[in-house]
């Protein structure tokens, strides 16, 4: 079980450069050449890839859930939710101060729930990008709940809207080496297919940010032209694992307007499963 004292613990602030030729290996190992890859012009982007920003701030992301986790139990863990909150685009060659927070621990019925806050700054102190990861550890019962749910994005409950628009992409057989190198998430279950079958997975399984990666890419080309610099939120729930040499098909679905903000709902499935659900983006000008 999850350790309730474990609740409201901080970690860091951490340093972290937004690496600019990491960020190009990033979009390599996602299929992504669009304008913040820098690969069409084979020059370092200014902007990265939005996805990017889990690779300066997993390390302290990953701390928390560490210090909360048994050691013995990681072998369990998926990650069961990712939503974040773009203030501005990262900016290749800046520095990110990171800290993250043990927002919430859950005792579920087949498992335990951990929700960490993480919260990314510039020099002045100016939050850019705040995060809400959530994990779940399969088998890992018992024990309190408390703290704060992250913020929601399920889809309506009544009057679900019909499609926008729908997008197809492949993943690779080798995406998972590819992506593990360029991210630094080096979880067995995403590079051993024996050592994810003993996890109780049908065999090597996609990273939840790599598949998160492609849905991304494919909301912003349907509704921002692509520009990366218009995503202000993005958030999924992970409903099932994504295999290798997969095709993905996005859904998107009008979901209005808040402020200056177009909100689009959208969901993804790969060999006939739901694999993303209750996807949220929300498209607007940065706020600075």
């Amino acid at each position: 079980m999850l350790d309730i004292a474990k609740l409201g613990a901080r970690f860091g602030p951490d340093a972290r450069l937004v690496d600019p030729d990491r960020a190009v290996a990033y979009a390599r190992a996602t299929n992504d050449d669009g304008p913040a890859s820098g690969l069409g012009n084979g020059s370092a982007p200014r902007l990265v890839p939005p996805l990017f920003a889990v690779v300066p701030t997993w390390d302290t992301t990953m701390a928390a859930v560490h210090d909360a986790v048994p050691a013995e139990a990681m072998g369990m863990l998926l990650h069961l939710s990712q939503d974040m909150h773009f203030v501005r685009p990262l900016i290749a060659g800046e520095e990110l101060l990171t800290d993250a927070l043990i927002r919430a621990i859950r005792a579920r019925r087949a498992g335990a729930q951990i929700t960490v806050e993480v919260t990314s700054r510039i020099d002045s102190g100016a939050v850019v990008l705040r995060q809400y990861a959530t994990m779940f550890i399969r088998g890992l019962g018992g024990g309190e709940s408390g703290g704060d749910e992250a913020p929601g994005h399920a889809f309506p409950s009544a009057g679900r809207p019909e499609p926008s628009a729908e997008r197809t992409v492949h993943i690779d057989a080798d995406q998972t080496l590819r992506y593990a190198e360029a991210s630094g998430d080096g979880n067995r279950i995403h590079l051993d297919g024996s050592f994810a079958r003993e996890m109780g997975l049908p065999g090597i399984i996609v990273h939840g940010m790599c598949t998160m990666a492609f849905c991304c890419r494919s909301v912003l080309a349907e509704t921002a032209g692509g520009d990366p610099a218009l995503l202000r939120r993005l958030a999924v729930k992970f409903s099932r694992p994504v295999l290798p040499d997969s095709d993905l098909t996005t859904t998107l679905f009008a979901g209005g307007q808040a402020g200056d903000r177009r909100r689009v709902l959208f969901e993804a499935r790969s060999r006939g499963e739901a694999v993303i659900k209750d996807g949220l983006a929300e498209i607007g000008p940065p706020e600075n």
